[in-house]
């Protein structure tokens, strides 16, 4: 893994370790077990502009580091909108852990943001420029700005579970080419 990925991981599972409240605050603050993770991308590089084209060599390369990205974030469930791009994504990340990918409807993002909120568990969800930002913030999270087309190193967790979502924003693997 390169240097990186290897921060990268280390800040989400820093995230993580601050979900488990210390004793004084048991009450107050939800256990890891009533929170529910959301970790969102944008698909990897696709090969060209065509309406549902594959990954590029550099998406192959990304799609697999999102998988030891994740490796030990305890992901129960991987969605995706059911475009190649999106799905070859996932797959890496899926088959590592053992998951089924499931789609989702990219219209219907309200809906989905109820459905993963109501959904004990850790997410990954692979979607769009457009979808991932929206999707942010319909779980209540702070997307930031906007995501330009040729952006693919954003990578979001939103926690769900305590008295309002908390967005982590980061950047992963090799930058914008």
């Amino acid at each position: 893994m390169n240097r990186e990925g290897a921060a990268v991981r280390r800040l989400v599972l820093a995230g993580l370790a601050l979900l488990v409240p210390s004793r004084a605050a048991e009450a107050a603050v939800p256990t890891a077990a009533d929170t529910v993770v959301v970790y969102l991308v944008r698909h990897a590089e696709k090969l060209d502009d065509s309406r549902d084209p594959p990954l590029s060599e550099v998406g192959k390369a990304r799609a697999t580091e999102l998988a030891r990205l994740l490796a030990d974030a305890g992901v129960t469930h991987v969605w995706s909108t059911d475009f190649d791009r999106t799905r070859s994504t996932s797959r890496p990340a899926a088959e590592a852990m053992g998951l089924e990918i499931r789609l989702y409807d990219a219209n219907d993002l309200k809906g989905f943001a109820a459905q993963l909120a109501a959904t004990p568990g850790r997410h990954l969800v692979v979607g769009h420029s457009n979808t991932t930002p929206a999707l942010v913030r319909a779980l209540g999270g702070t997307p930031g700005n906007l995501m330009g087309d040729g952006e693919y190193d954003r990578f979001y967790a939103v926690f769900l579970g305590g008295p309002a979502p908390t967005t982590l924003q980061l950047r992963w693997g090799a930058g914008p080419r």
